[in-house]
């Protein structure tokens, strides 16, 4: 395979799991609660989602802020690195709106 310090192989650890990016996407808006996240997430499990936010955050990418009240208040934003991974995220939907135009017209051609 490839080197253990190779860049692009910690980026895809960083970017990896089916939720990740599209987490990325939610938290891009702003500063978001979890029941938020969901909502914005169709098809995610909660346990699913509660498991990416928890490794985002063990990754420096997403801050979790706890409210002391009674319920309990959390929010999830990007860390000044998360925000960092802006520019990676919109190179990624312009190349898929790319691949797709490229796609739809091979079909019809």
């Amino acid at each position: 395979m490839g080197a253990p310090d190779c860049p692009i192989e910690k980026s895809v650890r960083v970017l990896d799991g089916k939720w990740t990016l599209l987490i990325l996407r939610e938290l891009f808006e702003g500063t978001r609660r979890f029941g938020e996240l969901r909502d914005g997430l169709p098809g995610v499990s909660p346990k699913t989602l509660a498991e990416r936010l928890r490794t985002m955050e063990q990754q420096g990418i997403v801050h979790r802020e706890v409210f002391p009240q009674i319920p309990p208040k959390v929010e999830y934003s990007l860390t000044p690195l998360g925000t960092t991974l802006r520019p990676v995220i919109e190179a990624l939907r312009d190349w898929g709106s790319q691949w797709a135009e490229k796609t739809l017209e091979r079909a019809a051609g």
